[in-house]
């Protein structure tokens, strides 16, 4: 299985770049990455079915980019019942507000 996501700063209208991102199971840290150039992680594994944790270290791009903003972290928890499914979830984010879906 495995796992992408893309984070977008819809108050720019661009790709979020140096978006520290944590995959989580559990108690268990499963991989750190940052969004890259287009704003985004590829090739993350998802071991099994199960529930999931994806945890973007927004206040820290904030600060980063020199942005006040709302929330520190935005954390999304989404379940995996099909394992031969690849799984995307983006993030569509300002700094008072965010989205997220499940993409393809």
């Amino acid at each position: 299985m495995s796992l992408s996501t893309h984070v977008l700063d819809a108050a720019a209208g661009r790709p979020a770049v140096g978006v520290p991102v944590r995959l989580e199971q559990g108690s268990a840290v499963l991989a750190d990455a940052v969004t890259d150039a287009d704003g985004r992680v590829t090739g993350l594994d998802l071991p099994r079915a199960g529930t999931y944790r994806l945890t973007f270290d927004t206040g820290t791009w904030f600060a980063a980019t020199g942005t006040t903003a709302f929330y520190p972290e935005v954390t999304v928890a989404f379940t995996v019942t099909d394992p031969a499914q690849h799984h995307h979830v983006p993030l569509l984010l300002s700094p008072f507000a965010y989205s997220t879906y499940r993409g393809s």
